[in-house]
This record gives C-alpha cells, structure tokens and sequence, in this order.
C-alpha cells in the first residue's frame, strides 16, 4: 500500500542490507554503482555534474528497459554535464547494448505473473525476500550516487511499494533531490487505474513526493487528466513529452535486396514472454495469403520460455522463406529493412515501429491489462496502423491485413505527423528547467 510507513530504523535496516549486495555484487563482478566522486547540485550548463537516476523495475517484457534507456542515452548526448545511472530489475540489462557512459545498479529480477502479483525471478527464494533486497538495492544506490534528480517510471510506488522507503529518505535525508515520475501513455483501463490508484493512495503518494509528472504520450491520442481523474494538485505539475523513441537512421538495402520484387515482413513480440500466440497465428495465416512475402523474419524474444522457443523453431524450420531469431540488439536495420511490421502493441514496440514509418498491423495481447487493446485501437482510429482483433478469429484477420499490405495499401495516417516523437528530448528539457528552477531557489535561500 502505498500509504504504509517507512520507520528510521527500517531505512537504516535496508541501507545496511544494500550495502552488503552491492558489496557481493563487486565481487562477483556483477554490475553495480561503481565509485562515485561527490557532488551536489549545479547547474546544467557548469562544470560539476548533475546526477540523475533513473529507476526501471522490469518486471516484464523490456518496454521500460527500453524506455528507460532512450531517455537516459538522449541525457547523455545532450549535455555532457549529465551522469545517468539506470536502477534496473530487468534479467536481461547487463546483457543489452547501453549508450556509452551508462551507470548501471542492478536489483533482483522478479516475475510478473498477474496484474499486481510477483514471484522471484528465478523461484529460489521467496517474493518478500527478494523485495526486501531491492529495497536494500535501492536505498544503498541512491545513497552512493546522491541523485540531483530521480526519474521513476511507471510505478509511483515502485514494484509493490519497494519505493516507500527510498522516497521516505529521499525526504527525509536528501530533500534537494528532485522527484519526478514518468507515466507512459496509456497504464490500462481509466476505471481499473482510478480504482487501484484510490485503494492504495497512489494519488495522495504523487501529490506528496513527485515535483513533477511527465507523460510519455500526447493528450490527443489519450487525455490521462481526464482518464484517471487527476486532482488539480497533480494536473498542475504534469507536462505531457510525446512518445519517447529513439532515433532511427535509414538503412538501404543492398544492390541485390532493392532489386527484388518481394516483401519483407517483420514480426516482433517485444521480450516474448507472451509472444508466442502472436507468432503461431502468423505462421498460420502465412499458409493462407494470396500474395505470400519473399521473407518474413520472426524475433521471439529473450523472455520467450524455452519450450515456446523451441515448438516455433521447429515450425519455422519447415518454410524456406521463414528467418527465426531468438532475440536481435538490431531492431534498428531490421525495422528500416521491413516493408511490413507485424508486432504486438506494447508502448515501445509501436513507437519504434511508427517512428520508422513503416506500415504495421497491431497484435494486441488482451491480458493482464487493456493498455495493448486500448493503444491499438486508438492508433487504427488514426489512420496509423492496422489492428487485429482476436475475439474476431486472429488468423482469418491477420491473413486478410497481410494480403492488403503486401498488395501495396498503407494505414491512410502513416507519414502525417499525427504522432508526436519527441519525447526524449522533452523530458531533458523539463529536466533542466527543474534544475535550474532548484538551483535559483537555493541560490535565494542562501543569498
């Protein structure tokens, strides 16, 4: 609940506990903060640095991971006063190409399993043990680092509340540090945000321990105010940034692949741990096009379970015309190669794929949340993708799009400018007018 209190002693209880896994982690050479020379706050545009801290649960798929790292890799590029560090829960982080300069502190991965339930990662301790230790993880990094700004996506709480203890000390201990939350467009159906945000008292935690609230997203394709009802006292300090995507050069073909006649189509299902239905209807509905592509390339996922992983392999083995990866870190070429992009409707996955302008159809997952449903439906009203309904017989449906896309027809919005992308930029402009806003309040307080 996000209105439970956090005691002293507890703090001191989990900073201790934090130092002791970072500690581990050093020696095991895992990634953690490193040594962090100290700093307070300065300004943006002066010599000493400015810390911002970015917090990332990951409790599934790579959507914040992704999110996260956009941000973090604009910060970096823009100023080179900015030191970025990603808190991250993700199993795959350390493993996942990062922006030169990226500090990385990793907490203990955990499963989502439902909507608001958890296990641990790798099932050898238990749930409350391991949030404990991302508690511990959190508190120690931020104590380390010593944060100018912490961002935190999604969770305004954190992953059930681990954040209550590292806002309490935030407050309590490091009140210069601005507190920001960043919500990606649509979190799921208004009703069920309202009620959940009410039972736990997530509107009174935003109201007292965020500056600031940045939406990833445009109040013309989802009005989030509105939405989820925000009180004055939020709706005051939220600014909406457009969609965060990062950016994609182009990348021809070879002589040989521009030549050709045939299509190529991209199948993409984010992390893949729920991808799999997405990728068995379009193997489906490839044996019942009429104008079948020269090559479709089908990217499962690093979180697609291995028993999933391997029943596709196999039937992918048995078409000529049919690539399957387990997971690329080239999204970038495989996107600007696709004349087609199949894809499910996580956050990240349609931003990527709109921002290549590439003519999508929309697979959305249906379970645990709406978000998927809602964002896909929004984009075909558009005019920017297209979107398969599963409740209406997906493969029937799939085949139908396909054969409309590969025949030449695009979604009538692509290309118009109706999306706007911009939001890595924006979230470091707001970033450096808070700073400079804290800076000229404490340069009074003191004058």
């Amino acid at each position: 609940m996000a209105s439970s209190s956090i005691t002293n002693r507890r703090i001191e209880e989990l900073t201790q506990a934090g130092r002791d896994i970072l500690a581990d982690a050093e020696s095991k050479s895992r990634p953690f903060i490193g040594n962090i020379e100290s700093v307070g706050v300065a300004k943006v545009g002066q010599g000493t640095r400015v810390r911002a801290l970015l917090y990332s649960h990951d409790t599934f798929g790579l959507g914040h991971l992704r999110r996260n790292l956009a941000i973090a890799d604009h910060l970096l590029e823009r100023n080179p006063r900015f030191q970025v560090m990603l808190l991250s829960g993700s199993p795959v982080a350390d493993s996942w190409p990062l922006p030169p300069n990226l500090l990385l502190s990793l907490m203990p991965p955990v499963a989502k399993v439902g909507a608001e339930d958890y296990v641990s990662h790798d099932g050898k301790v238990s749930f409350a043990e391991v949030k404990r230790q991302r508690e511990a993880v959190i508190i120690e990094t931020i104590r380390a680092f010593q944060p100018d700004v912490f961002l935190v996506d999604h969770a305004p709480a954190g992953m059930k509340g681990e954040l209550l203890g590292a806002l309490a000390y935030l407050r309590a201990s490091m009140p210069q540090t601005l507190t920001v939350l960043g919500l990606r467009d649509i979190l799921d159906e208004g009703s069920v945000v309202r009620s959940l945000w009410r039972e736990q008292d997530t509107y009174g935690l935003i109201e007292r321990h965020y500056e600031q609230v940045l939406v990833y997203g445009a109040p013309a394709l989802f009005d989030v105010v509105e939405e989820y009802e925000l009180p004055p006292a939020i709706a005051d300090k939220l600014s909406y940034c457009g969609h965060v995507a990062r950016p994609r050069p182009t990348v021809a073909r070879t002589e040989s692949e521009s030549t050709s006649n045939g299509k190529r189509v991209l199948v993409t299902v984010g992390g893949g741990g729920d991808g799999f239905p997405a990728i068995q209807t379009y193997l489906s509905a490839l044996q019942r096009l009429n104008i079948r592509p020269e090559q479709s390339i089908l990217v499962t996922g690093p979180l697609m379970p291995e028993d999933q992983q391997q029943y596709l392999e196999k039937v992918a083995s048995q078409h000529a015309d049919v690539r399957l990866m387990r997971s690329s870190t080239e999204m970038t070429r495989l996107l600007a190669e696709a004349d087609l992009v199949v894809s499910m409707a996580g956050y990240n996955s349609t931003v990527e794929v709109l921002a290549a302008q590439k003519p999508a159809i929309l697979m959305p997952r249906a379970a645990p949340r709406a978000e998927q449903r809602l964002r896909a439906e929004l984009l075909a009203k558009m005019g920017l993708a297209w979107v398969v309904r599963p409740e209406r017989g997906a493969v029937e449906q799939l085949a139908g799009l396909l054969d409309l896309a590969l025949s030449g027809a695009r979604p009538r919005g692509l290309g118009c400018g109706l999306l706007d992308l911009g939001g890595a930029r924006r979230v470091g402009d707001v970033l450096e007018r808070l700073l400079e806003a804290r800076i000229s309040s404490t340069s009074q307080d003191h004058g």
